[in-house]
Order: C-alpha cells, then structure tokens, then sequence
C-alpha cells in the first residue's frame, strides 16, 4: 500500500490540506484589515490647493476617526465648523489651547509659546523666500480650541482668515473628525508627523494603524493567490511527472 495518500486532482491530502488554511487565513486577514480600516478610518477627498506640497488639491486621504482631545501640533487633520462654511476642510494643527502663536521670527519661523517651529514642509514664495506667513500675528489660543493654517502659507484661507471672529481664527476641538494619517492617492504614502513640534509640551502624536492595516491586507491576498494557485500548480506537475514515466517515455530514453 502506497503510502503517498493522494485526492482525486493528484495531489497530496497534506498540500490540499494547507492550501486550504492558507485560503482562509488569507480572507481572514483581507477582509478582516478592510473591515478594521473601515472602522478606524474615513477617506476624504482635499477639495483646494491649501495643503501643498504636502496634500494637493484632488488626492484621497485616509483620515483617523480621532476625538479631537487626541490631537496634538503638527497633526494635519479634518475638520467641520459652520464659520468655515460647514464642510470639511483639511489644515495643520500649529497651536493648541494655551499656547501663544506668532509669527515671524528674524528667519521668518512660526513661534508656539516663543519657540521657533521648524517647518520644512512649506515651500518659497514668490520673493524666493520660505517664511511661516505673508502676514505678522501674535495670537492666544483658547483653552480647548486649535489654530489652524495651511501648508501653502500663501494661499490658504485658515485660522489667519479669521482672527476678527470669535476665538480668534481658531476652532474647537470638537469640529475635529479626523487625522490624516496617509495620502492614497496619488500614492504618497504615510505623512510623516512633523518633528519641528515634539520639543514643545506633549510632543507629536504617534502615527494610527495605516501600516498594519496594509500589511494584513497585502498579506491576506497573498495568501489567497498562493492557496488557490496551490491545486493547478501540483495537478499540472502532477501530469508532467506521469508524463515522463511512461512506457513510450521510457523507450524513447532507452533509445
């Protein structure tokens, strides 16, 4: 009695046996990762060119459903108030409640609590100069509340725009729905959190579980494929091996 124990399609029962579990741990881990991320995550589409270079105007992003205490500066999140039109608007975190923003220093830097912020991000202006803002400001934050700019510090329309409203431009925390934590589309990948900001009280907030998600998804498909390729790959090596043991294979070798 042979002891290769073989199915029907002529492979191994142990091969059938994997494959299989390779094919359920795949759907596991690509359906799971879809489900996860649409639990934690929220696509947004970036309706203006505020955020470049950064984000540009038209990309798909994967916000973080966040509550709005979570966020920290630095953080490039979104946000809805009825003063900035009640739709969701993409902007930097550049101070939170408390602190005292300003801008500029003699090297044209934004100041958080008189600290300069590196922010390596934006992009010259016109002059040929990179500077934090076109305009000087000098404004306290309120407690529970954000001030927000674009990365285009010459194009955007953010918290600058509004320091004649109430809270002085900035918005509160509870407008926040989200943190941008990857650019999908076109694929730029992960934002890095700014490190200009992780000197100043509560540092940077750690990047959400983008990478994670991607890998189980990757991994889960790669599984599939490997599993449901396992039965034609073996059937059709199968077939070639029988192929060379036959008699006419045997006499013409003979010959």
């Amino acid at each position: 009695m042979s002891g290769n124990i073989r199915t029907k399609g002529g492979h191994g029962r142990l091969g059938s046996a994997l494959s299989g579990l390779a094919v359920a741990v795949g759907c596991v881990l690509f359906l799971g990762g879809f489900v996860w991320g649409a639990l934690l995550y929220q696509p947004y589409s970036v309706p203006t060119d505020s955020m470049t270079p950064t984000i540009d105007v038209g990309s798909k992003i994967l916000a973080q459903r966040v509550d709005g205490d979570e966020v920290r500066r630095g953080d490039v999140v979104v946000f809805t108030d009825p003063l900035w039109g009640d739709s969701p608007m993409v902007k930097r975190v550049a101070a939170v409640g408390g602190d005292t923003v300003a801008c500029c220093d003699r090297d044209g830097r934004l100041t958080v609590n008189g600290t300069p912020v590196e922010e390596p991000y934006l992009r010259p202006g016109p002059d040929g100069r990179t500077t934090a803002s076109g305009t000087e400001f000098s404004v306290p934050v309120p407690a529970g509340n954000l001030f927000l700019l674009g990365d285009d510090r010459h194009t955007s329309l953010d918290s600058r725009t509004h320091m004649e409203e109430a809270g002085q431009g900035s918005v509160p925390r509870s407008t926040v729905v989200g943190r941008v934590d990857a650019v999908v589309w076109p694929a730029k990948g992960l934002l890095d959190r700014p490190t200009g900001f992780a000197g100043l009280p509560g540092g940077i907030s750690e990047p959400g579980p983008v990478r994670p998600l991607l890998t189980a998804i990757a991994a889960g498909a790669a599984l599939v494929l490997a599993g449901g390729a396992y039965g034609p790959v073996a059937s059709r090596l199968t077939k070639r091996r029988t192929a060379g043991t036959t008699p006419g294979a045997r006499e013409k070798v003979g010959t």
